[in-house]
């Protein structure tokens, strides 16, 4: 997007959005989590310019290689077991986005392949039913790619960054503190370890330190917060997308001891 102003072209990019998920229950949980999720989404939805398709990023579709969806009707994957059946019968009727499949493509080459076999999985839509309800606008899931070191998927999201002036939003879900077997149920809060680490992570982005953020791993709580790195990594995505863009964070608190469900916006 282009606009003229005092003779200088300025161009214009949509927002980067990282957003924590936690539980599948976030879908049909109404609270200050997700109350915030709907701010979020609200700024998006009534800006001047609304993006035209959502490029999403969840760290449960973590496969051995970069893909790209290209479904016109991307099917809805309940990828959770033991829940509510509530949970199940709630629908995300996302629309996909032939044009962003095909301009992924042409800015990656042959780094990435077209996929249909997965889908919309519960860390997109069960964050997407609140920022986003009712699927209005088209969405495109692309895979974290679990042989990427930290480092390559930063660089990848900054292949990615010509999207934005495409109009495209590039959006991606996951936790910065994501712990499954140290969760404590009846925990509202975070353990020191959780707070510690989610705290330094937001510190180092809001003020552009990116290696700190990228080399996660140096950090005395990492083994602790990223016992494994789907869930993180889609930050370095995003963090990659935004480039020099001020972060502004939303939803930043820890729960049940071992998650973070902090998000950020790059604007």
């Amino acid at each position: 997007m282009v606009l003229c102003k005092g003779g200088f072209i300025i161009m214009k990019k949509t927002p980067v959005i990282f957003t924590g998920h936690g539980s599948p229950m976030l879908a049909i949980d109404e609270n200050d989590l997700t109350r915030e999720m709907q701010r979020v989404g609200t700024d998006v939805l009534t800006s001047e310019d609304r993006p035209k398709a959502i490029l999403a990023i969840s760290a449960h579709w973590y496969v051995p290689g970069t893909y790209i969806q290209s479904a016109e009707k991307p099917r809805q994957i309940y990828d959770m077991y033991g829940f509510p059946e509530e949970l199940y019968q709630l629908q995300y009727p996302a629309k996909g986005c032939p044009k962003l499949t095909q301009d992924v493509c042409q800015l990656l080459g042959n780094a990435v392949s077209i996929d249909d076999s997965w889908g919309i999985d519960h860390g997109t839509w069960s964050v997407m039913v609140h920022m986003f309800p009712n699927a209005p606008i088209p969405v495109v899931q692309l895979s974290v790619d679990s042989l990427f070191t930290p480092d390559q998927c930063f660089a990848l999201g900054q292949k990615l960054a010509p999207l934005r002036e495409e109009g495209y939003l590039i959006w991606a879900s996951g936790n910065i503190v994501h712990n499954l077997r140290r969760v404590e149920w009846n925990k509202r809060g975070g353990s020191e370890a959780a707070k510690h680490f989610n705290q330094d992570i937001v510190d180092n982005v809001t003020k552009g330190n990116l290696d700190a953020v990228i080399h996660y791993e140096n950090h005395e709580h990492a083994a602790y917060a990223v016992p494994t790195p789907e869930h993180y990594l889609p930050l370095l995505y995003c963090l990659g997308a935004a480039g020099t863009d001020k972060a502004t964070p939303f939803n930043n608190t820890c729960t049940l001891g071992s998650m973070a469900m902090t998000g950020f916006v790059w604007a």
